[in-house]
């Protein structure tokens, strides 16, 4: 057995279902899980490792809902473009040079800027997803992923046969390669890249090849009006109907859309009623100028929103506080209104929220007995941090991911004074530097 204690944190925003927050408190965790949260004058706690909390604030980890890791490779390459134009120029650059080892390579460094930033859990959709895998797992990461399915051969020259293929091994490879407990997930690209046809077959895989194990549904839906436009000329549908034509929103699975931001009506009910998410992406949307979604519209339909940064070709980075901020303050533009959208209301959004938006509520995204410990601190010794106020507020429109110092994901320390404990950090970075280039070179070739 194992236990870790994180001693003497002067808060803890354990996001609970009452919005708790504690103060000079002890978590200690024993194999993994939450044993026990006292307070820090109950004395010190026997532990085989302890995180000191003092001046810190603890809270659960980030959750990144919609996330392309690899391609922290193909940062800035495609700039000053819509989405269309965005696809255009980087499937080219993927083709090119985005193979298994450096899918592996751009995962491990997209986990590890996010692991520094206090991200513990991702859904990362990218080719090769095995490989992936492998890179985000060896940063830390809690990182759910599966095969990306597209009509056509898209840029890793696949088949739809191997992708199916590639959907029945995964269960099983997925267990081989371990790590922290996630769903098995299937990640068609989009209604206007996948036929609604394709779109019921890997729900019908899925739910087949799953059997009992936790799975998850997600795909890109309604981004931007030329995407709804491009779609309901195909279908005469919006790409939600397509999906619930599909048998994707029958409530059995989750289902977590990218964006969402052009959302009817109808649409963000038929969701609702599915249970499903939307995976909220400020950032990515402002920059392609998809639009804006609408924050109060959403919840107030009954959809669950969780927050993503999008991949870094279009956002330029995987920074959740940034995100997280981007979103509290749309939300208030979009409405009008500056309680359209909480601290609690978005922090819960970035945590709790992502979690159950990937079927994992019962598992992260809160400090409370029981959970599995994915836990970040922050420091509270910097000026933009001093006084507080109002712990919610100081996280959502304060923080940033230079504030955090210590990450802990499925019990395991994994950065450690703002340092991976898992990553040779120059060496990672030498090695993406040389790859990048051949990225940069097919990019601008295309």
């Amino acid at each position: 057995m194992s236990r870790l204690a994180v001693a003497g944190a002067r808060h803890v925003v354990t996001v609970d279902p009452d919005d708790t927050v504690l103060h000079d408190t002890t978590v200690v965790v024993e194999d993994g899980t939450i044993v026990e949260v006292r307070p820090a004058s109950a004395g010190p706690v026997d532990a085989d490792e302890v995180l000191d909390g003092t001046g810190r604030l603890l809270l659960p980890g980030l959750v990144n809902v919609h996330t392309h890791l690899p391609m922290t490779l193909l940062r800035g390459l495609a700039e000053d473009v819509d989405l269309q134009g965005f696809l255009t120029r980087v499937w080219a650059a993927e083709a090119a040079v985005m193979d298994p080892p450096t899918v592996q390579l751009g995962a491990t460094l997209g986990a590890l800027e996010s692991l520094l930033g206090g991200c513990t859990t991702q859904l990362d959709m990218y080719f090769h997803h095995d490989a992936a895998h492998r890179g985000a797992l060896a940063a830390g990461s809690r990182h759910v992923t599966g095969p990306v399915f597209l009509d056509g051969p898209g840029p890793d020259g696949l088949t739809w046969q191997a992708r199916e293929e590639l959907l029945r091994a995964w269960p099983a490879q997925l267990a081989a390669l371990g790590g922290p407990q996630v769903p098995v997930a299937a990640l068609p690209h989009a209604t206007y890249t996948c036929s609604p046809e394709r779109l019921a077959q890997v729900a019908a895989t899925l739910r087949e090849v799953a059997g009992d194990r936790p799975a998850l549904l997600s795909t890109h839906v309604s981004e931007n009006a030329a995407e709804n436009a491009d779609v309901a000329a195909r279908y005469g549908r919006t790409p939600t109907e397509v999906l619930a034509d599909a048998g994707w929103l029958t409530g059995d699975l989750p289902v977590v859309v990218g964006h969402g931001v052009h959302l009817s009506d109808s649409d963000r009910g038929r969701l609702a009623a599915a249970g499903a998410s939307v995976a909220h992406c400020p950032g990515s949307n402002q920059k392609l100028a998809s639009g804006a979604l609408h924050w109060e519209a959403v919840r107030e339909s009954g959809v669950r929103l969780g927050i993503g940064t999008d991949g870094c070709s279009s956002s330029n980075d995987l920074d959740m506080w940034q995100a997280i901020r981007q979103a509290a303050l749309l939300a208030r533009l979009t409405s009008g209104r500056p309680d359209a959208a909480s601290a609690h209301e978005v922090l819960r959004a970035a945590t709790l929220g992502g979690a159950e938006a990937l079927g994992l509520g019962d598992v992260v995204g809160s400090v409370e007995v029981g959970k599995r410990a994915d836990l970040v601190l922050v420091d509270l010794e910097q000026p933009h941090l001093t006084p507080v106020h109002d712990v919610h507020a100081l996280l959502v429109f304060a923080a940033g991911r230079a504030d955090v110092t210590d990450v802990v994901v499925d019990g395991e320390v994994v950065v450690r004074g703002s340092r991976s404990t898992r990553v040779d950090t120059p060496a990672l970075l030498a090695r993406a530097r040389d790859r990048a280039a051949a990225a940069g070179a097919a990019a601008e070739a295309s």
